[in-house]
């Protein structure tokens, strides 16, 4: 985490209608901007990804956080939505055509796939690779447009080569996407490896304070003001100027929180590695593969979500080990102030069909290291009897 990115997530209001000396900027709670005469107002509307002339389009303060946002990522431009699946959603359904095929990479978010999943009735095409290791090259056909990748990827935490695979997929022509919401932009910067675009769920570290759903798209301002049109317009995702101020609380204490959710979960992490009921952890962090260079050279830090492998892992035995813990609370979101846990098991005590057997995630909060693993210790007593 340099300087830079601590500077730019501190920055002042100083944009339209600043007070002098204002630290934070106003929430422009309008629908909609008047203008002088009908000749400005067609001017603007017909170039209103830069103007403000209705906020579902665009607003002083949501123009501010993207404005923050694109610099911290290293993008010419952003634009936020009302959640992370609605930036996700622009992304797929507003730069996808049918015949288009596109290839994701890594597990990614469950939702993600299902949007995937539902554009095949419109004619487009799909493949998923849950395995970073395996050659992206090998499964691009002549209709992919697009490749989609986590890394980490949900759940397992997998590393993948982003600058590898932004090199191939440019080799051919396709533009590649990824969430880079595990990592934030202060942990690892996928548009300097080549990606074209970066999405986040703002809901999570960034917002930080499990208050506010909101989500981002970063990259060229080309790509961007294709997005505004096609799939930021038409499909309204919009985040409110409210929204957009709880964000940028999120994102002036973001380099403080993230250093301490790193600490905390190094020492669970250290804890959980010589526990007995532990199988594995997943994390990068404790993931020293033989591509261990590419984890040390894309990431300058890592963040506090991980998960980890309960031995005979049913869904009794897991049950009775997250009922047992009492700081950790049972959620299903992640990267805010509060510690949380969940698992992917659905089927009682039939491991087999669960996607992964025996795994438990957990976000790690700000609570401290020592509280955090004495619940978690607890909780393994409680299992034991």
């Amino acid at each position: 985490m340099n300087s830079t990115d601590q500077q730019i997530c501190m920055g002042a209001w100083d944009g339209p209608g600043a007070e002098p000396g204002a630290v934070a900027p106003p929430i422009y709670q309008t629908s909609l901007f008047t203008k002088p005469s009908f000749e400005e107002f067609v001017r603007q509307q017909a170039a209103e990804h830069e103007n403000f002339v209705y906020s579902r389009g665009t607003n002083p303060t949501v123009a501010f956080l993207e404005e923050r946002l694109a610099l911290l990522e290293g993008g010419e431009a952003a634009k936020c939505f009302a959640s992370g699946m609605g930036a996700i959603s622009a992304v797929l359904a507003g730069l996808l055509r049918s015949g288009d095929h596109v290839l994701f990479v890594n597990t990614i978010y469950g939702p993600t796939i299902e949007l995937a999943q539902h554009l095949e009735r419109f004619g487009v095409e799909h493949t998923i690779l849950t395995d970073p290791a395996t050659d992206a090259e090998e499964h691009i056909r002549e209709n992919t447009v697009l490749i989609y990748v986590e890394s980490p990827g949900t759940m397992l935490m997998k590393v993948v080569d982003v600058q590898a695979l932004a090199t191939t997929a440019r080799r051919h022509g396709i533009r590649t996407v990824m969430d880079n919401t595990w990592s934030t932009p202060l942990f690892q910067k996928p548009l300097a490896a080549g990606v074209d675009l970066v999405v986040h769920s703002l809901t999570k570290y960034i917002g930080g304070h499990s208050d506010v759903i909101g989500g981002a798209v970063i990259g060229s301002r080309e790509l961007l003001r294709e997005l505004f049109y096609q799939g930021h317009q038409l499909f309204g995702a919009v985040m409110s100027a409210m929204e957009a101020s709880l964000v940028l609380r999120g994102l002036r204490t973001l380099p403080l929180r993230m250093e301490q959710h790193q600490r905390n979960a190094l020492s669970v992490i250290d804890y959980l590695c010589t526990h007995p009921e532990v199988v594995s952890v997943h994390h990068p962090y404790v993931d020293h593969r033989p591509d261990e260079g590419v984890i040390t050279s894309q990431f300058s830090g890592f963040s506090g979500l991980l998960s980890f492998e309960l031995r005979e892992g049913t869904f009794a035995r897991i049950s009775r080990f997250v009922d047992a813990l009492s700081l950790f609370r049972i959620g299903p979101s992640w990267g805010g102030y509060e510690s949380l846990v969940t698992s992917p098991t659905r089927s009682t005590d039939d491991p087999i069909s669960a996607p992964w057997p025996g795994l438990i995630r957990l976000s790690v909060g700000l609570e401290g290291a020592q509280s955090q693993t004495e619940d978690l210790d607890r909780a393994f007593t409680r299992l034991a009897h």
